[in-house]
């Protein structure tokens, strides 16, 4: 039962990141740019959640961590980038 709603877990997260990835070329700005790229981030932080359960191990989750304060960090740069030009004051 578990692989059933694993492999819907993995369907419905594709499917997301596709939009995404539609949002991150269409988006009319740069603000709907970097919120596409967010976005993709949070879900493939849950791709690599839903590996690790599949796998049965708990790397991936630690993985999955180190993966979202990268992402963290990168989208607060680059938002500052925008709003000021500047990253370092």
């Amino acid at each position: 039962m578990i692989q059933y709603a694993l492999a819907f877990a993995f369907a419905a997260i594709g499917l997301a990141l596709l939009m995404n990835l539609w949002r991150l070329f269409r988006g009319p700005t740069m603000t709907d740019r970097v919120l596409a790229v967010d976005t993709m981030v949070i879900n493939v932080i849950a791709l690599i959640i839903l590996y690790g359960i599949d796998q049965s191990t708990t790397i991936y989750f630690e993985a999955a961590l180190l993966f979202a304060m990268f992402g963290f960090v990168s989208t607060v740069a680059y938002c500052k980038f925008l709003l000021r030009g500047d990253v370092i004051e």
